[in-house]
């Protein structure tokens, strides 16, 4: 084994951790899940059996990762946030054969408490802030809040609000990395630096 499970976790036959990992106390990871390596899963995560999580992941306590989510690299998911994968749930109506699939981009946060209707795209080093509830698809590097989420904004991949409209045309640097981001129409872009 080249992660580590605390004692208490159970990883049930068939299900792969990627090197470095860690499985914390009283996770359950199911057999079809695929975990990349350095992921780290908190207090009381659940890994359903059609998940892939991404390198460098970070789900804290509390976290249920249910069937047909995909996490690409670096995703955090704060304390107990949620996932869904029915959109109309009802306990005496089978709907295993409605989930519907929810990527989150490389990069995404999803903060503590939000909520993620199944269906939804996250895009790339979007932001989701604390308790907001997500059921249209987030552009990448867009920041999200409220009930229901609304964009009030953009954020860099280190993770600083950038001084930029919603919409139309800007440019901003981000003060901690002086990376340079674009805004055209309603698409944010990373410009790469020039070799």
């Amino acid at each position: 084994m080249n992660y580590y499970q605390h004692p208490s976790a159970i990883v049930d036959d068939g299900a792969q951790i990627g090197q470095g990992s860690r499985v914390w106390h009283f996770v359950h990871v199911c057999s079809g899940a695929r975990i990349g390596k350095s992921v780290s899963l908190g207090q009381n995560v659940f890994v359903g059996n059609k998940v892939v999580i991404g390198d460098h992941c970070k789900i804290q306590n509390n976290v249920s990762v249910y069937d047909n989510v995909t996490m690409e690299d670096g995703v955090f998911c704060g304390p107990s946030m949620v996932f869904t994968n029915v959109y109309n749930p009802r306990a005496l109506v089978e709907r295993k054969a409605e989930y519907r699939d929810t990527l989150v981009k490389e990069g995404a946060t999803l903060g503590a408490n939000c909520t993620i209707v199944c269906g939804t795209t996250i895009g790339r080093f979007a932001f989701i802030g604390a308790g907001a509830v997500i059921n249209k698809h987030v552009p990448d590097y867009g920041l999200m809040v409220g009930v229901p989420a609304r964009q009030i904004g953009w954020m860099s991949e280190f993770g600083e609000r950038l001084e930029l409209p919603l919409d139309g045309d800007g440019e901003a640097i981000c003060r901690h990395t002086s990376a340079r981001y674009v805004l055209k129409g309603k698409q944010l872009v990373k410009l790469e630096p020039k070799s």
